[in-house]
């Protein structure tokens, strides 16, 4: 029965059968220690030519980095092994051999290799273990807020991602060729969202993949990202979306303290506590841009990258949480579909976390009449957006919703300095492989 590396300790002077991958090899003498590594951590197995038969002394002595072996022996106690204990190898069998020109050391520090180096070779790199972290936690991430939606009565949906046309009016598409015609990828499921929560489910969410064809170069942006999509009805204004998002953020965070701990304390970093996230300050937009214009000494018109990490230390410093929201943005600035407050200013809300947008969001527009001119207001033909328009003209609730990118949060809770460290197989302007 194959034990797992991290639990060797449980079986003390007992003979086991452990498998993995060989994540390092030192040689002392006659002794070859090997550190070997498989999905639930690391163990050194110990091959003493003296004592061993030739065969396994031998096959050790051809072992290359990375290649996967399985291995008997019994587990001795050893203070100056990963976990106080050690494997002594009495049957050694190579698996599968990797080739010793590796592109990138799997055993070295992250942060000794460029960004480029690491996504360039990405079937590797995700091998280090550093590396592979980020995605333990980000699978946390996922199952913590299905598990909090679910817990609130919304129901999970997956929408298509292949659409006639654009969700914010059809600009930032990326156009796909569908048999004679031609579709785009789905900038977020919006409309579908809305759809269902209007056909009776009220509560929806989905967790799935969305498309940005904008052509940035940054640390923050990605054209491929995976959105965490809401939507609720019965909603009065974009504070009631705040509050929700409150509470999500509460199950997140605490649920990734305690499963990830080890996680966090390898990338030296920490989550909000439920009483930061409770603090976390409301402002209007207004009222943010003259924050920044303050503190920044110099007048801003416009919340951009550098207003949001000012706004975030001056939440830090005011309410103890480096985290804000940030409501009753411009018409300008939002969707045809988001809920005016007035002539200028709309139902809708951003939280920046860490000095960066993690989350857009707001009330939608459920009146038809309302939906009909604003449409027009923003340009936009009606006969576009048919099938979209039908869910108001025959009786929407009021609602609105929000979405956050996983990425963006990942990245953020980890101090990562580019989005794409948060991203399997990051898709941007320059990369479309691996």
């Amino acid at each position: 029965m194959r034990t797992m590396l991290a639990r060797i300790n449980e079986h003390a002077a007992e003979e086991v059968e452990v498998r993995g991958w060989v994540h390092r090899i030192r040689e002392l003498g006659k002794i070859s220690f090997i550190l070997l590594r498989d999905v639930s951590g690391m163990a050194q197995l110990v091959v003493d030519a003296g004592s061993s038969s030739g065969e396994v002394a031998q096959t050790a002595s051809r072992l290359t980095l990375e290649s996967v072996i399985s291995a008997r022996g019994r587990v001795a106690e050893n203070g100056k092994a990963p976990g106080g204990f050690e494997v002594q190898v009495s049957e050694l069998e190579v698996v599968a051999r990797a080739e010793p020109d590796l592109p990138l050391a799997v055993n070295q520090d992250p942060d000794k290799v460029s960004l480029d180096t690491i996504l360039e070779h990405r079937m590797i790199s995700l091998r280090n273990p550093k590396i592979l972290s980020v995605f333990r936690l980000q699978s946390s991430i996922l199952e913590l807020f299905a598990e909090h939606m679910r817990s609130e009565g919304f129901t999970e949906i997956k929408t298509s991602k292949l659409i006639g046309t654009g969700t914010e009016g059809g600009t930032g598409l990326f156009a796909v060729e569908y048999f004679d015609t031609k579709v785009f990828l789905a900038q977020s499921p919006q409309f579908y969202k809305q759809a269902m929560v209007s056909s009776g489910l009220e509560r929806v969410f989905e967790i799935g993949c969305a498309y940005r064809a904008e052509k940035h170069e940054t640390p923050r942006h990605l054209n491929e990202y995976v959105s965490l999509d809401v939507e609720t009805a019965w909603i009065e204004s974009e504070q009631d979306l705040m509050d929700l998002e409150v509470r999500i953020l509460k199950t997140i965070f605490e649920g990734v303290e305690r499963e990830n701990a080890e996680v966090l304390q390898q990338w030296q970093a920490a989550v909000p506590s439920a009483e930061q996230v409770e603090n976390i300050p409301r402002i209007s937009h207004d009222e943010a841009k003259e924050t920044i214009s303050t503190l920044g000494g110099k007048k801003v018109y416009e919340v951009n990258p550098e207003g949001e990490r000012i706004l975030c230390d001056w939440a830090l410093k005011e309410h103890g949480v480096e985290a804000a929201f940030i409501f009753g943005w411009p018409r300008k600035k939002r969707p045809f579909y988001t809920y005016p407050l007035d002539a200028r200013t709309t139902m809708s809300f951003d939280l920046l976390f860490r000095g960066l947008e993690v989350t857009t969001g707001g009330r939608r527009i459920n009146e038809y009449p309302m939906l009909l001119e604003n449409i027009e207001l923003f340009g936009l033909q009606p006969s576009s957006l048919s099938d979209y328009i039908q869910i108001f003209k025959y009786g929407c609730p009021p609602h609105g919703g929000f979405a956050i990118g996983l990425e963006r949060l990942t990245q953020k809770i980890l101090g990562l300095a580019n989005v794409k460290e948060a991203s399997l197989f990051p898709r941007d302007r320059r990369r479309i492989r691996p």
